[in-house]
């Protein structure tokens, strides 16, 4: 916490606004809507709601097809399974880890045209949009922008959060701000917003009794958790460069060591660098990033893999839902990533303490 939550917070405890919806969800969705760029925001409980809605805007039902990035957390793909549609995985590119424009011509080439694309913002690092934009145009297909990682990161001078037909950010107690639990849904289209805002209340009507001609979902984010994001977001900047120093000095530190990759920073944006992240080569160091892991919990000290490619998952097993590129990216990336501590909080003596603990394991 910031110290600035106790402000917003008070206002609502004050103002006897408790329940879900009030006047400080109001002001955190325009505020993040003045931050990103875009003219239409809808405070949710969670990212994955925010998800659920976005394929519900656009009509995904059952038997539809949905592309989504395979290098990613599993929310981006279940929500497509909510649906009862199938999802495809595209590969991801190791320019930048996210999703691999060949891979998606590839998967648009073999004839099977998606209701939707869903794009994961990887990390705090956003996908290259102009190269999807350009091919999902040629086919009339919406983009789903999955920037739950990425918040404050930019692409092209453009806040992640707004590049996509429909944006999604979380706020989660892992991300970069947070509300406790809770997200937002973002767009230029009021149409799609409005009907996410109906859909969220239950799908309620306009009516004196309680009407409903339609299934609704209970999505709406608590009007003293958006207080603390209001609190939350005046920080969000100084987060992004605590992030990023502590990204470089892990970089700094292992800048000699033939074996230790980080992800790189794609040259169209700037990450949040929301984790830290980089690749252990067995075969150069003589250990696997699992010897690193093990070594950090005799300290208790939490290391954890990348994200588990998502057509690796027992949930997706035995369907054929995979587009990789020329080579299976994620696949590579999985069997030899490392995410280190990348807390703002984290302090410069424990940072230290979390390299040399490294470099022993290199002795």
């Amino acid at each position: 916490m910031s110290g600035e939550e106790k402000i917003f917070f008070q206002e609502a405890f004050d103002s006897n606004w408790i329940a879900p919806l009030g006047p400080q969800v109001d002001a955190f969705e325009r505020e993040v809507a003045d931050y990103v760029g875009i003219n239409h925001t809808l405070a949710l409980s969670s990212g994955t709601a925010a998800l659920h809605l976005a394929l519900e805007v656009l009509g995904v039902s059952s038997g539809d097809i949905v592309f989504c990035s395979d290098l990613t957390f599993v929310a981006s793909a279940n929500v497509i399974r909510y649906q009862n549609a199938k999802p495809i995985f595209i590969d991801c590119n190791m320019e930048s880890w996210t999703m691999c424009p060949k891979a998606l011509q590839k998967a648009m080439d073999q004839g099977q045209k998606p209701k939707a694309v869903i794009v994961t913002d990887l990390y705090g690092q956003s996908a290259d949009y102009d190269a999807i934009y350009e091919i999902c145009n040629a086919f009339q297909i919406p983009i789903i922008s999955d920037a739950a990682e990425a918040f404050g990161a930019d692409y092209k001078g453009k806040k992640c959060g707004g590049i996509g037909d429909l944006n999604i950010l979380s706020f989660n107690g892992n991300k970069i701000i947070t509300t406790s639990g809770g997200g937002m849904m973002l767009s230029q289209n009021k149409e799609w917003i409005q009907k996410a805002r109906k859909l969220a209340t239950q799908a309620r009507e306009n009516a004196v009794h309680y009407e409903h001609k339609m299934v609704g979902y209970n999505y709406r984010l608590s009007n003293l958790l958006a207080a603390v994001g209001r609190g939350q977001l005046k920080v969000l900047d100084d987060r992004v460069e605590k992030r990023r120093i502590i990204f470089q000095t892990y970089k700094n530190a292992f800048s000699n060591i033939d074996g230790i990759d980080f992800m790189p920073e794609a040259d169209y944006g700037l990450s949040n660098r929301w984790l830290t992240v980089c690749t252990i080569d067995p075969g150069k160091l003589g250990l696997d990033r699992n010897k690193i892991i093990h070594a950090m919990e005799k300290e208790n000290i939490e290391c954890r893999p990348l994200w588990k490619p998502m057509h690796l998952q027992p949930l997706f097993s035995g369907e054929k839902l995979y587009t990789q590129a020329e080579t299976p990216n994620s696949d590579k990336l999985f069997q030899n990533g490392l995410c280190l501590p990348s807390g703002t909080n984290l302090s410069e003596e424990e940072q230290e303490k979390i390299i040399n603990i490294i470099f022993a394991q290199l002795a």
